[in-house]
């Protein structure tokens, strides 16, 4: 094995280990976290919000015992793997130990860091769209046809993981149309490679038509909650502040794409892809696959500039990534508890880089993804010690219903430890899972509403008692509400099968 090798494969190691020993214990799983470990208990072919990848990975998380390090290893993986894949694009440049060093700092210091260490789809997504533009390059290199069938199998199977590598993938084939490598279209291993990929996203498309499609309810949804008030200049700044430590190695990889001959079709591909997330107003991190690729090109160009008489620009450029890195980790990861991380960033004046906006566009003392990570295992102790209040009998007529996924997801994770049934949401996927006839008398309900008794379906019940609420101060769900519901008449058995059939039909177009 080759030096270079050697040190990419270490430094890839290092991407790993790192964040599990940076993010404070404290922490618990993220919201959105808790609904995708939850879907790995109802394998399918598709799900409300997202492909079915990550499901397989919560399938094998279950199997392992759930714990932090399981849910924390997938991502993980998958940044070591994104890192690797762009170090073979520096290697196939001709780069050597200085760039693949630089290539490595963006994983470090700035949002790769809790983007590669959170469930999410996120980081399979930037994988796969860091193998595209490899595959291609290597192609363009080559010549040879195997990468076009990796090019295939890349784009099918980040279809399978995340939709939105769709824009990445349009944005890529617009820009070999504009450039002289537009031949490729001519190559029929280019379409026999497309022809494998659409046979692997088969399953997915069949599963959209059978569901109503609910990928367009989402994406509605979506637009009209929160994409409608991302302003074009916030999506912009993103791009500089996501990776701010070591922007200048992607913008040096994007001018270098741009005006060469060979590689304008990776500076092209990049201007596609920003115009079609400001056109569909996109969230700032919505773009972040496309920076691997760069920060590859990046690196290589700054080592070649400062092979011979610059060497002092090396140290400079390490100093300012390291100095401003630094700052940005508390940012990128929850390094500390949450009121020595708020007190820090107090210190920092971390408010006035938009970091503690939340989605309400207010500041908040946490990050919102941090604030996502606190506060979900005092619920479902709280919700255990309702559920509790109940005699053995009354408990086989009880089911646990929580107002959204992330509580649902919360309770169904810590179940095991708190001796919990299943608990039920008709919120994103949890939908799909309700049974289509709940023969119920009481409801261990969490909410954040707290005026259940004044609904019109509390009427329906004997008794409605608020047992507890959260507490944890830094929380996003503080002040939710749990509640006993005794005594449901027939009334309500039937308010609640028309409300998931209500639901479900929401989707049908």
């Amino acid at each position: 094995m080759s030096k270079t090798n050697k040190l990419l494969y270490f430094l890839a190691l290092l991407k790993i280990i790192i964040p599990y020993l940076l993010q404070s214990p404290v922490y618990e799983p993220h919201r959105d976290e808790f609904l995708y470990l939850a879907e790995g208990h109802h394998l399918a072919f598709g799900f409300m919000e997202v492909p079915p990848m990550l499901s397989i990975f919560a399938w094998l998380t279950h199997i392992f015992g759930n714990g932090m390090f399981w849910v924390k290893l997938w991502p993980s993986l998958f940044g070591a793997a994104t890192f690797i894949a762009a170090g073979k694009i520096v290697q196939s440049l001709g780069g050597k130990s200085f760039a693949l060093l630089l290539l490595f700092l963006p994983f470090i210091f700035g949002g790769y860091l809790r983007m590669f260490f959170l469930f999410q789809p996120n980081a399979p997504e930037i994988f796969f769209w860091t193998m595209i533009a490899y595959s291609i390059i290597r192609f363009v290199q080559t010549q040879q046809n195997k990468f076009l069938y990796l090019f295939g199998v890349s784009v099918a199977f980040g279809l399978m993981s995340k939709y939105s590598v769709a824009f990445y993938t349009t944005s890529i084939l617009l820009a070999l149309l504009c450039t002289s490598h537009r031949k490729i279209f001519t190559n029929k291993h280019f379409w026999y490679a497309s022809l494998i990929g659409l046979v692997i996203v088969i399953p997915n498309i069949i599963w959209q038509y059978q569901n109503y499609f609910p990928l367009l309810f989402h994406m509605r949804e979506l637009q009209q909650t929160q994409l409608q008030y991302v302003a074009p200049k916030d999506f912009l700044m993103g791009q500089l502040m996501i990776n701010f430590p070591c922007f200048f190695i992607w913008v040096t990889g994007f001018l270098f794409t741009l005006f060469s001959k060979q590689y304008r079709f990776i500076g092209l591909a990049y201007i596609f892809v920003i115009t079609l997330l400001l056109i569909g107003h996109g969230k700032d991190y919505y773009a972040a696959g496309a920076y691997p690729v760069l920060f590859a090109f990046g690196a290589k160009v700054i080592e070649s500039f400062t092979s011979v008489k610059r060497k002092w620009l090396r140290v400079i450029s390490i100093l300012f990534i390291v100095v401003f890195g630094l700052v940005s980790i508390p940012v990128a990861l929850p390094i500390l508890p949450p009121q020595q991380l708020a007190n820090l960033y107090v210190k920092l004046k971390i408010e006035k880089t938009g970091a503690l906006k939340w989605e309400d566009l207010k500041n908040h003392p946490l990050p919102q993804d941090f604030s996502d990570m606190l506060g979900w295992e005092e619920m479902t102790q709280k919700t255990a010690k309702a559920y509790l209040m109940l005699n053995d009998a009354e408990k086989k007529e009880t089911i646990i219903f929580c107002d959204n996924y992330g509580m649902a997801g919360a309770v169904n994770y810590y179940a095991r430890k708190y001796h919990l049934p299943e608990a039920y949401s008709d919120n994103a996927s949890f939908l799909y899972w309700l049974p289509a006839h709940v023969n119920l008398k009481n409801i261990v309900l969490i909410t954040d509403d707290h005026h259940e008794k004044e609904h019109d379906f509390a009427k329906d019940f004997e008794s409605i008692t608020i047992t507890d609420s959260v507490t944890s101060k830094f929380a996003r769900e503080r002040g939710d509400y749990i509640y006993l519901l005794k005594g449901a008449d027939e009334n309500f058995q039937k308010y609640m099968k028309a409300k998931i059939e209500k639901d479900k039909a929401e989707f049908k177009y």
